[in-house]
């Protein structure tokens, strides 16, 4: 399996992925979206290969802390692996990797709202009990959803604030159940 960094020319393997993976095209148009949306930049867009045919997709966006402007922090959303190899560790490989880069360009904070079952074993935590909250609310019986993940140990604790995403992703739909 290769992992690379995509380009314009990925845009139509990255939408099938998404589409193949959430079974419908909602999610895949966000995708295209945001890697359109200049407020989400700079971004990290990482694409599975096997064999040629793209088998999984990540992609990491800009966010701001708004009490926090000088931290860099970025969202990971969303994850995708095609139907017939999900459960092959694909994904993981994906988020390892977008971690490593965010990390290698300098980002402080990385954040998820996610399954709290999968993304803990990637260093992420609640956000909210470290007082960093989400663009929207998101529900008490689903605050653990809401994770962090920081680079650097004096961040955490330190910074606080609503989260500011991408406009693209700054939207209501995408944060209530």
């Amino acid at each position: 399996m290769l992992l690379r960094t995509t380009g314009r020319d990925d845009l139509k393997s990255i939408f099938s992925v998404h589409e193949q993976a959430f079974g419908g095209t909602e999610e895949a148009r966000l995708t295209i979206e945001l890697l359109a949306d200049p407020s989400a930049r700079p971004v990290d867009s990482i694409l599975a290969e096997e064999e040629s045919r793209a088998i999984g997709h990540v992609l990491f966006t800009r966010v701001r802390i708004q009490s926090a402007e000088d931290v860099a922090a970025a969202i990971l959303a969303p994850l995708a692996v095609v139907p017939d190899r999900q459960g092959r560790g694909i994904g993981g490989e994906l988020v390892e990797e977008g971690l490593n880069q965010l990390a290698e360009r300098g980002v402080g904070l990385a954040f998820v709202l996610g399954h709290p079952g999968y993304y803990p074993r990637f260093g992420f935590q609640p956000a909210g009990i470290h007082g960093l909250r989400a663009p929207y609310p998101i529900p008490a019986e689903h605050a653990g959803a809401w994770m962090v993940r920081a680079f650097r140990d004096d961040i955490l604790g330190r910074v606080r604030g609503r989260v500011a995403c991408a406009e693209t992703l700054d939207q209501e739909k995408y944060w209530v159940e």
